[in-house]
């Protein structure tokens, strides 16, 4: 009997194929890398066709290096980035370049949205503010500035859910993802009509939404010729990175929760009712499970925004800096040397909702070298995440430990850093990058019967104690989160004054 689960997971970066047996152990995986592309400030889009081609590479690769067999693999399930806007065609061909999660463009759309269908309306309904980050606000911009793609468009997908296309022939989502477009009922399940109509979206554009582990189709004889795959190998649609993110730390339960710290960074929690804030700074998925949701926080560049002083520290080098880095940000103290960083590089989302902030060193002086700057980018990150962390607290919520996951996790200055500016205790669950693909590996297991549910990530998940916070780190933080909140009110007039000088082309 086939027992193998391949999860394939379609990220901000690329796609990591993932190879699990029944016990969760990964055996293998393989990744294959893509571009994003930045046409224009605030503006974030990626070719759907380079997320087919690295699924199919990185499928290849894996049964080549795992040396499993095709039929061995008993389901294909797939997380995916969220928030997206791929147009499609009446053939399912891609109109345009997806426009991802990272796009802010359409903040006038946004508006648009809120004010049509009422701001607290939307956040009730859908459990999100109106932002431009979600799909919905995409497709508006899409029908206000290309008109003629908005009229040939038949589906509107998410990243996985295109993969999921091109395996089966079937247009799927799932709840999670969903839940992310401003276009769905989170305590219905469903597309509200209401909401619908007052933006005049036909209900078709969007596909059929279903629980995460949902089979959906399976691996057509086409398919299977692309990547390799078993013709007929069932496929389970998942979900998106931050639902799949949340099995994979083992946060099945009410009150578990967790900080994932990629591109982005997020802190979620698990509940049996969404999260209500009267200042909209935190917003609601749903979760795998469908049982519950998980209310979080986002914000939008933390490990983003170390890539890009990596990437403008090293220049034409081609060797990567970030061990350098890190062991030089670890030999200097609490503070960054007097250096403030706020990680504002493609605006804010959580809890600001800004996204005409930019980034910006506070106090850098002659005596600041790269190991201050690297300090001070892990530090601005983790004061960002404390006022996530904040914003529950207000809202009632009891977080007395973190699971920390995701790249940010591997790296053990920037974990005594999150331990200290959240003063919290940290837990490190066993798979820190692959957390994500787990919980798709989960959600298809527990599809095809191989799992009863999703608390059999309470078996397959140990958690090893992590970074405690230190006394004397926790007070010198405390005086520097309120500077890094003063500094960003500061630049509020300095944001709206750039975006006016700024004009961008439409």
């Amino acid at each position: 009997m086939a027992e193998l689960i391949l999860a394939h997971d379609t990220g901000t970066t690329g796609n990591k194929a993932s190879l699990f047996d029944a016990e969760g152990r990964l055996l293998c995986s393989a990744f294959v890398g893509y571009q994003t592309h930045y046409p224009r400030p605030g503006w974030a889009e990626q070719n759907p066709q380079d997320w087919w081609r690295a699924l199919c590479a990185s499928t290849a690769r894996l049964l080549s290096e795992s040396g499993c067999r095709a039929q061995d693999i008993a389901v294909v399930a797939f997380s995916g980035e969220m928030m997206s806007c791929l147009p499609v065609d009446a053939d399912g061909e891609p109109l345009r370049s997806a426009i991802i999660w990272a796009d802010q463009r359409a903040y006038v759309e946004a508006e648009a949205l809120a004010e049509r269908v009422g701001r607290e309306e939307v956040y009730r309904i859908t459990g999100h503010r109106a932002g431009a980050n979600y799909t919905a606000p995409k497709m508006l911009w899409l029908r206000e500035h290309q008109p003629d793609i908005y009229a040939r468009m038949r589906r509107v997908l998410q990243a996985k859910d295109y993969m999921v296309y091109r395996l089966t022939g079937e247009y799927a989502t799932d709840y999670s993802d969903a839940s992310g477009t401003l276009l769905f009922d989170l305590a219905g399940r469903h597309w509200p009509a209401s909401i619908l109509e007052a933006l005049d979206i036909a209900p078709d554009l969007l596909p059929a939404a279903h629980p995460s582990a949902a089979v959906v189709g399976a691996v057509t004889q086409q398919a299977a010729q692309a990547t390799g795959l078993a013709e007929g190998t069932p496929v389970v649609i998942g979900g998106g990175d931050g639902g799949c993110a949340t099995v994979g730390a083992g946060v099945v339960r009410p009150g578990d929760a967790y900080n994932y710290v990629g591109s982005s960074s997020w802190i979620s929690f698990v509940s049996r009712e969404p999260l209500h804030d009267p200042q909209q700074r935190t917003f609601t998925f749903a979760h795998l499970d469908p049982e519950y949701v998980f209310p979080t926080g986002t914000m939008q560049c933390a490990g983003g925004s170390y890539d890009w002083l990596e990437r403008v520290l090293r220049g034409t080098a081609e060797e990567s800096l970030y061990r350098a880095l890190d062991a030089a940000a670890s030999d200097v103290e609490p503070g960054a040397q007097g250096l403030l960083f706020l990680p504002y590089l493609i605006g804010e989302r959580s809890p600001h909702w800004n996204p005409k902030a930019r980034a910006a060193f506070v106090g850098l002086a002659m005596t600041h070298g790269r190991a201050e700057m690297a300090r001070a980018v892990m530090e601005g990150v983790a004061f960002n995440l404390r006022l996530i962390l904040d914003a529950f607290r207000d809202q009632g919520a009891s977080v007395t430990t973190l699971r920390l996951i995701g790249g940010g996790a591997r790296s053990r200055v920037w974990r005594q850093i999150l331990a200290d500016v959240l003063n919290v205790p940290i837990l490190r669950p066993r798979l820190l990058v692959e957390a994500t693909s787990l919980g798709a590996a989960i959600a298809g297991g527990v599809g095809v019967g191989l799992y009863p549910d999703y608390t059999v990530a309470d078996r397959l998940i140990a958690v090893e104690k992590g970074e405690e916070p230190a006394p004397t780190a926790v007070a010198r933080y405390e005086e520097l989160y309120a500077l890094f909140q003063a500094s960003y009110h500061a630049l509020v007039p300095v944001y709206e004054g750039l975006a006016k000088q700024y004009r961008e082309k439409k």
